[in-house]
């Protein structure tokens, strides 16, 4: 399977290198790997730069100016560019070593995978960043973390919940562990670019996947990543992501206007 792992940044380019550290060290790798990057800097260019040399496999730097939080319009860039199958983090992850087997493994027709996370506290993520450090300090007992059933990785007992849950559900969808196929984000058009600045996107995606009859696979104890302590984005424009997305809810199509389909 031609695959594409997206890894969205912005302006946080040692957290950018923890991330790529991480991939380094996956049990199964894609066949590439893109940076969607929304107006990052020069430091962020060089981390690039640097796992360029160091991956087995095509590291692309897809990159637009600075002009606000415009999530869903470098997604959409990125995934013009991807392989069959599209595995969706941001650049402020840690992931476990099988993070890209699970959702490979997974993967199947008809279906859109949306995992979940482990949250490390600030004290952790400041020691990670100050040594440059990869070592795995998350395990289920450390009293650094929160959401820590999220850490234990059981693909039988991922699979026997996956089979009670409810696979047309909008609830707790976290843009940074999602997978899809490429035709079918094609099919709806991608993230909706009227979604600009922090909240929502990967919720409208997620209803109109499941109007395009898309069935949604939980992955509870599978695809594990561990989110960085950070202060929050701006919410600035919240209110009016809100209204987008009540508009998206009632509205029969599964389609955006503004979407992928310009970088095709």
């Amino acid at each position: 399977m031609q695959s594409s792992l997206i890894i969205a940044t912005y302006n946080w380019p040692q957290a950018l290198d923890l991330c790529l550290k991480s991939v380094l060290k996956q049990s199964v790798l894609p066949t590439n790997i893109i940076i969607a990057d929304d107006g990052s800097g020069p430091e962020t260019k060089l981390v690039v730069e640097k796992y360029q040399q160091l991956l087995p496999v095509p590291l692309i730097h897809v990159w637009h100016a600075d002009d606000g939080f415009r999530l869903a319009q470098i997604r959409n860039k990125a995934a013009a560019i991807a392989k069959d199958y599209i595995i969706q983090v941001d650049g402020d992850l840690v992931l476990h070593q099988d993070f890209i087997k699970d959702h490979l493994e997974a993967a199947s027709n008809g279906k859109f995978i949306c995992g979940s996370r482990v949250i490390l506290n600030k004290d952790i993520t400041g020691r990670l960043i100050a040594t440059a450090s990869d070592k795995n300090y998350f395990g289920f007992f450390n009293t650094n973390i929160s959401n820590r059933f999220n850490s234990l990785h059981i693909k039988a007992l991922s699979n026997l919940i996956n089979t009670f849950k409810d696979h047309n559900s909008t609830s707790s969808i976290r843009g940074c562990n999602m997978s899809y196929w490429r035709k079918d984000f094609i099919a709806v058009n991608g993230y909706n670019e009227d979604f600009v600045g922090w909240g929502r996107e990967d919720s409208d995606l997620v209803i109109r996947f499941i109007k395009y009859n898309l069935k949604r696979r939980f992955f509870k104890f599978q695809g594990i990543v561990y989110h960085l302590y950070h202060h929050e984005n701006d919410r600035g424009n919240l209110l009016k992501n809100d209204q987008l997305l009540e508009k998206a809810m009632k509205d029969p199509s599964f389609t955006c206007e503004k979407g992928i389909a310009q970088y095709l």
